[in-house]
Parts: structure tokens; C-alpha cells; sequence
């Protein structure tokens, strides 16, 4: 686990290499516009969640060196001619810049903004792999817990993947982002304590082999946990469900985490059913995903909970988001006015296949009729006539100017905003590519770009 006092020092290092140069060549009082957005989306996917802005804003607004770590810098030879003076600079550092960005829960398109950083360009430099960091890897699971809870058409789904997550921050993470996907609790219990996520779990193999017999490990159970949640699939799913109706068992429900789930489950409801147990609920789990659950409720399977584990977690079938953090301006002080004028360049990278737009940008939304039509990439000082804009301000001059929501407002702000989706971009078996944004004319002008 990264120790919240030291988060100032995961940054590549090039960063403060970078850092070094700007400040021997009197750089740092240079204001840095940066931008991230997504160049294209992750296959199978037509949209994806914005998330991960709530740790963004707490990592600014705490980012700081501590002494130890100036020790360290001093001790690294790539620094041995850097003045007293640079680390100086570095200890007494703190963001001080501007932050707009996409609310958490939004749907984002490629090229996009999802955030952009307005900061001395030291500042803005030294929290590019942090945000990068957060923002992709929560966006992506967000993204995926979507399609899930797309798929899963109203049945509730459950984040069961923290043990296959890439570590246990990933899997702490993955927790957060499956919430605000749509998920409806996790199995990760420190995500439960520190975000107030509902934290929830059955049992497993283990326990139930155990004991002698499955029914005196659902009577130990019971005796714990009165309407408890089964897991009946250890030796014979039918039987044991059996068993435990036999026993008189006050179960809430049942999980089948291996076979033909599908044909199973059908057969477990007609047990249940005929034993005047209608309110037992099924619990599908073991390797779903999106594809599988989809055809499970298109056969009609009697499953009212699923819990999606490494699917989800690692976002399996596209683990990794493409998102990158560009220069789109600066500003430098005028030698043509007195006191603090600046002057704003903007900036445009054009390696092939790796360009990006000019200038700080606003993302305008067209709902009509409660139906996403379009987005319009401008520059942020233009309208857009019935425009939606999307990016906010949530710091400003290092203090944060927005009221946070809670995971459960971001999450029904996710779903409301996937419902505004075209059908076809919401289809599992159809991808389009994405939906196009236009972008403004004085936007094109400033990047110099045709049709």
C-alpha cells in the first residue's frame, strides 16, 4: 500500500528531471495548460464511465515533499548539480493551480477532456502519473462494471474481485469504480469501512468441507448468520439444496459458483418454489462476465444476484485504458504589459498518429428528448446554443470550490447518464466505433486542422 504522506513521490522520474531543467532555466513561474483524455476507446466498448476524481482532488490538494524525501533527491547523482535552491523549492511546493474536470459517473467519448490542469508548469508536470494512474485505471472498471450492470437488466451485481485485482490498492479501487459503474456492494471489506460501501460475502468451499457433511456446515452457519446466503455447489448443487430445506434452514438464498449455472438455477427455483420458499433469492458466481450473463438472462435464468469477480476487477477482455496526459498551452508573462499579464500560447503535439488539439477545452452535451445527440469539442470560452457543459471547476488556486458527492450520487448520476445513450451504443453484441464529436470551427482554426 502506497502511505498517504509519501504520494508526492509516485511520479515517473523524468518528471523531476524535468522539474530541474525548468527551474535552472527560470521556467517554473511558466504556467502549464495539460489536458487527459482518451485517444480510443478499449475494445468492445462504445463509451466509457469518468472516474476517479475524488482521489485526484485529495492528492492535490495534500501533495507535498517531506524531508526524507528531499534526502533521498539530494542523494541521487542525477541531481548532484542541482543547487540548495531547487530542493528548497521542491520542500515548500504545494498545487496551487486550477482543476476543471468531468463530474464522476459522466460519459466520456475519445478525445474528450477528462480533466485539465491549469498550474506552474513544475506543478502541473510532477501530478501527471498519479492522475494517470487513478483516472485510467478507475475509468476503465467503471466502464466494464457498466456493460455488466447493462447486461444484468435490472438484476443486482455484486464487485467479488479484489482477490484476482492487480494488488490491494487495484482491488480497493476496482471496489469504488464498480460502485459508481452500477455495482450494488463489494466483497472487499476495507473499501466497505473507508468508502461506506455495503461490504457483503457467503461462504466458501472451504468451510463447507470443514465439517463432516454439508448440512452440518449449513446448521453452523445458520446458527451464525440467520438467513444466511448458501453456497450449495461443493459436491451436488441439488442435493444440498435439498438438504437444506429438509433441515428446515431459515436461508435467505443460495450460490452456485460452478456447472451449467443456467440449468441449475432453473431447477433449484422449482425446489425452492415448491417448498413455499419463493422469497430464497440464487446468486450466480465463477467467471462471468458481461457476454455470459447476458445469455443467462436471455434464457431466463431464475438468478437474482450476480457476483462478477476477475472479469471485472482486471477488466479482462481490455485491461489497460490508452489515456494520456498533453500540453495544450502555456502561459508566460508579457513583456508587454506591466505587473502579472500573461500571455497564453497554445500548443498542439503532431507526432503521427499521437496529435492532440490546441487549447483548453469544453466538452458541450445535446440531450434531446432525454437521448444523447451529439458532443461538441470547442475551446472554453465558447457557447454552444441548448450545450450542456461538461467540465467543472473543482480547484481553484490550490482550494477545492466544488462539493464532492457521494458514491451513491455519482452512481445514479452513471446510470441516469448511460440511459440517455443511443439503444445502439448500449448493445453487447453490436459496438459502434463511438459517437462522433464534432468539433467547433474556432477550434479547428486554433489547431489548424481541416475537414
Amino acid at each position: 500500500m502506497l502511505p498517504e504522506r509519501d504520494i508526492a513521490l509516485f511520479t515517473d522520474f523524468y518528471e523531476l528531471s524535468m522539474a530541474a531543467a525548468y527551474f535552472n532555466s527560470n521556467q517554473k513561474d511558466t504556467i502549464g495548460l495539460f489536458e487527459m483524455f482518451v485517444r480510443k476507446l478499449p475494445k468492445n466498448r462504445s463509451y466509457l464511465v469518468a472516474a476517479g476524481l475524488e482521489q485526484v482532488i485529495y492528492f492535490l490538494v495534500n501533495f507535498r515533499f517531506k524531508h526524507d524525501h528531499m534526502e533521498y533527491l539530494r542523494s541521487h547523482k542525477v541531481f548532484n548539480n542541482m543547487s540548495d535552491r531547487f530542493f528548497e523549492y521542491l520542500s515548500e511546493l504545494k498545487f496551487t493551480g486550477n482543476l476543471w474536470a468531468i463530474p464522476e459517473g459522466s460519459i466520456v467519448f475519445p478525445n474528450e477532456p477528462i480533466l485539465r490542469i491549469e498550474a506552474p508548469i513544475i506543478e502541473a508536470q510532477l501530478v501527471e502519473t498519479y492522475l494517470l494512474s487513478v483516472i485510467n485505471f478507475q475509468t476503465l472498471i467503471a466502464s466494464k462494471a457498466s456493460r455488466i450492470v447493462e447486461a444484468a437488466k435490472g438484476r443486482s451485481v455484486i464487485e467479488f474481485g479484489s482477490r484476482r485485482a492487480h494488488g490491494p490498492n487495484a482491488g480497493i479501487l476496482a471496489a469504488r469504480a464498480s460502485i459508481i459503474g452500477g455495482c450494488q456492494g463489494t466483497s472487499n471489506t476495507y473499501a466497505g469501512y473507508k468508502m461506506r460501501i455495503p461490504a457483503s460475502g457467503t461462504m466458501a468451499h472451504s468451510f463447507v468441507m470443514n465439517f463432516e457433511s454439508e448440512e452440518e456446515a449449513f446448521q453452523a452457519f445458520c446458527d451464525t448468520f440467520p438467513r444466511s446466503t448458501l453456497l450449495v455447489d461443493t459436491y451436488d448443487p441439488i442435493k444440498a439444496v435439498k438438504i437444506a430445506l429438509q433441515k428446515g434452514l431459515e436461508f435467505e438464498g443460495v450460490r452456485i459458483d460452478s456447472g451449467d449455472i443456467l440449468s441449475i438455477s432453473k431447477e433449484i427455483r422449482v425446489i425452492l418454489d415448491d417448498a413455499d420458499r419463493k422469497s430464497a433469492r440464487i446468486m450466480a458466481t465463477g467467471d462471468l462476465n458481461e457476454h455470459i450473463i447476458h445469455e443467462m438472462v436471455s434464457e431466463q435464468a431464475p438468478i437474482d444476484y450476480f457476483g462478477v469477480g476477475t472479469e471485472l476487477s482486471t477488466s479482462r477482455d481490455d485491461p489497460a485504458l490508452n489515456g494520456v496526459y498533453k500540453l495544450v498551452g502555456i502561459r508566460i508573462k508579457s513583456k508587454n504589459f506591466k505587473g502579472n499579464k500573461y500571455q497564453t500560447i497554445y500548443k498542439r503535439k503532431k507526432s503521427p498518429g499521437k496529435e492532440n488539439l490546441a487549447g483548453p477545452k469544453q466538452v458541450h452535451r445535446l440531450i434531446r428528448n432525454n437521448t444523447l445527440v451529439a458532443d461538441i469539442l470547442t475551446l472554453d470560452d465558447e457557447e454552444v446554443r441548448d450545450g450542456i457543459p461538461m467540465l467543472k471547476q473543482y480547484i481553484k488556486s490550490g482550494s477545492i470550490t466544488e462539493r464532492l458527492p457521494s458514491i451513491f450520487e455519482i452512481r445514479a448520476w452513471c446510470r441516469n447518464q448511460v440511459s440517455t445513450l443511443p439503444e445502439q451504443f448500449r448493445m453487447l453484441d453490436y459496438v459502434p466505433e463511438s459517437l462522433p464529436v464534432a468539433i467547433s470551427e474556432k477550434l479547428r482554426i486554433t489547431s489548424n486542422i481541416s475537414d
